[in-house]
């Protein structure tokens, strides 16, 4: 059975109010989580971008929720040695409940310290030895590690879990999805793709994960609002989502998607039907694990009603 967690916005969120909700979200009965890692949030309006590893240990000290990165890429920003560092110790925080969730990014968060930006293939080929160089420390043995990419002289990370933390792969393309059969342990996405789906089931293993964002309010109106200011975004294509560089280009981007353009591809309101006709899609293509983001403050008022009202037409409570 398909297994449905909360996904907590970074973008939106200081790291003490996503403690909060990942609290909240436990008491509600949520047993897993998604938590964004990003430097900036996609556009200013969002507000908020906390150093996620922060964040993942204020949940681990205060749940007993399953935590997912969704996701973090370990090539530019972060050193992937450093990364291995960061996700052994939530591992160990988290024992048995941490998966580390990673992509190749984008220019927004990963060209914060100037480096270059390459082309999608190269960002691929980094993202597969970065993962190969954390599975290697994470054996706990001396690493010294001479790549096309990557260089580590005589590390070794001591604090470790019990077993093997998954490494979960983001993939929106089939060069991507190769990159999960052959390196990681379940697939990421934010999108449906039949397509891809059976590529997956076909070469990938481990569990296939989606993130979809709603907007309940009891107020229509104002959900609809609140999901144009907070997430216009939504409507931009792949490539944007990747090459531009700051919010401000987001920002302009994004400056004629209209308020009907976002409700049209995020649930908005208080019908729960709507809701759940926004979520059963990804149930019913075979998704084992389904993530659902509340966007704006009011997550509280959220889990109440995904508790009373959406579970039970979804067949999951």
């Amino acid at each position: 059975m398909t297994e449905i967690g909360i996904f907590l916005s970074s973008e939106e969120h200081d790291g003490t109010a996503l403690v909060r909700f990942a609290r909240q979200a436990e008491e509600a009965g949520f047993r897993r989580l998604w938590v964004s890692d990003h430097f900036h949030p996609w556009i200013g309006a969002q507000g908020h971008a906390p150093f996620v590893w922060c964040v993942v240990g204020g949940i681990a000290a205060t749940t007993e929720l399953a935590v997912t990165t969704a996701v973090t890429c370990p090539t530019f920003r972060v050193h992937p040695a450093i990364v291995a560092h960061a996700a052994a110790t939530a591992a160990r925080m988290l024992p048995g409940r941490f998966a580390l969730g990673v992509g190749s990014g984008e220019a927004l968060n990963e060209r914060v310290l100037g480096q270059h930006w390459p082309p999608a293939p190269v960002r691929l080929e980094m993202l597969a030895e970065a993962v190969e160089l954390m599975r290697e420390l994470w054996t706990g043995k001396l690493v010294t590690w001479r790549g096309e990419h990557y260089t580590v002289e005589g590390a070794r990370i001591f604090t470790r879990p019990d077993g093997d933390i998954p490494v979960l792969i983001s993939a929106t393309g089939p060069k991507a999805m190769d990159l999960v059969a052959s390196h990681g342990d379940g697939w990421i996405t934010t999108g449906l793709d039949d397509g891809l789906m059976a590529k997956f089931r076909a070469e990938g293993r481990g569990p296939a994960a989606i993130g979809v964002k709603v907007c309940w309010a009891e107020d229509e109106a104002a959900a609809r609002r609140l999901a144009h200011a907070r997430w216009p975004n939504s409507l931009l294509p792949g490539q944007l989502n990747v090459e531009l560089p700051q919010p401000s280009h987001f920002e302009a981007a994004t400056a004629d998607v209209t308020e009907d353009d976002v409700a049209g591809v995020i649930a908005c309101g208080p019908d729960p039907e709507r809701h759940a006709a926004a979520i059963r899609p990804c149930l019913e293509a075979g998704f084992d694990e389904v993530y659902v983001s509340q966007i704006g403050p009011d997550q509280a008022g959220f889990l109440d009603f995904y508790r009373t009202e959406l579970a039970p037409r979804l067949g999951t409570g």
